[in-house]
C-alpha cells in the first residue's frame, strides 16, 4: 500500500499528489503530517520535512525524488516525454522553478504569510536572485499549451503549486509581482485548474487555508 503524508497547504505535498492523481496511482492520503524534529517523525522522514510516502512499510522523502520514483514504479502514464533531451528539459524547468524561483521567494514567506520581519537587505537579495530565476524561467517556458510544450509533465505539477505563491509573495513582500513579465501564466494556471486532478488538490488547499484562517 502507498500512502502520501503531508498537509494540504504544502505546495510540495500538492505537487506530488497531483502527479499521483494524473498518473492514476492508487494511494492513501494522510493530510495531517506537519514538519517536525521529533525523533519518531524523523524516523519516517529524516529531515523532518513533508511530503513523504510510505511504501509497504518503507519511507521515501523529497518531493522530486518521490516523483521520479513514481515514474519508475508506474510507467503506464508517463509525466515525462520519451525523448531524452525533452525529458532533461522538463527536469531543467523543475530545477529552475524550485531552486531559482520558489525557494528564493520562500525567504519572504515568513513575512508575507506569518507577519515575521524581513530586512531590507534580505528583500534586496531576494529580488536580485528572483530576477535571474524568472529570466531563466521565461527563457525555457513554452506554454504550448503546457509549460514544457504539448505534453502535460511533472513540470506542470510543480508550476501549478509554486507560481501562485511566488506571485503573492513578491506582491506583498516587494510591492510588485516579479512574474508580471510572463502574462501567459494567468491563462496557463486557469487551464491547469480545470483538470480534475489539479482542481481537487486546489479545492482542498483552499479549504485548508480557510480552516486555518478561521482558527
Amino acid at each position: 500500500m502507498l500512502k502520501l503524508c503531508g498537509f494540504h497547504i504544502s505546495n510540495y505535498f500538492n505537487k506530488v499528489r497531483i502527479a499521483m492523481l494524473e498518473k492514476g496511482v492508487a494511494f492513501e492520503l494522510d493530510p495531517t503530517c506537519k514538519p517536525s524534529q521529533q525523533e519518531d517523525f524523523l524516523a519516517r522522514t529524516p529531515m523532518g520535512k513533508v511530503p513523504f510516502v510510505e511504501i509497504d512499510g518503507a519511507q521515501l522523502s523529497e518531493s522530486q525524488v518521490i516523483c521520479e520514483w513514481l515514474e519508475d514504479a508506474y510507467p503506464q502514464k508517463p509525466l515525462y516525454p520519451r525523448d531524452p533531451l525533452e525529458r532533461a528539459r522538463v527536469r531543467e524547468l523543475i530545477a529552475i522553478l524550485e531552486l531559482h524561483v520558489e525557494l528564493v521567494a520562500r525567504r519572504m514567506y515568513g513575512q508575507v504569510f506569518f507577519n515575521q520581519p524581513v530586512s531590507d537587505s534580505a528583500k534586496q537579495s531576494v529580488e536580485k536572485d528572483l530576477i535571474k530565476g524568472v529570466r531563466a524561467l521565461r527563457a525555457r517556458a513554452k506554454f504550448d499549451p503546457y509549460i514544457a510544450g504539448s505534453q502535460l509533465t511533472l513540470a506542470d505539477c510543480a508550476a501549478f503549486c509554486h507560481l501562485p505563491l511566488v506571485s503573492l509573495a513578491t506582491k506583498h513582500g516587494l510591492g510588485k509581482d516579479l512574474l508580471g513579465s510572463m502574462p501567459q501564466i494567468k491563462d496557463y494556471l486557469k487551464m491547469l485548474g480545470e483538470r480534475p486532478a489539479f482542481k481537487a488538490v486546489n479545492d482542498d488547499r483552499k479549504a485548508a487555508q480557510a480552516a486555518m484562517k478561521a482558527a
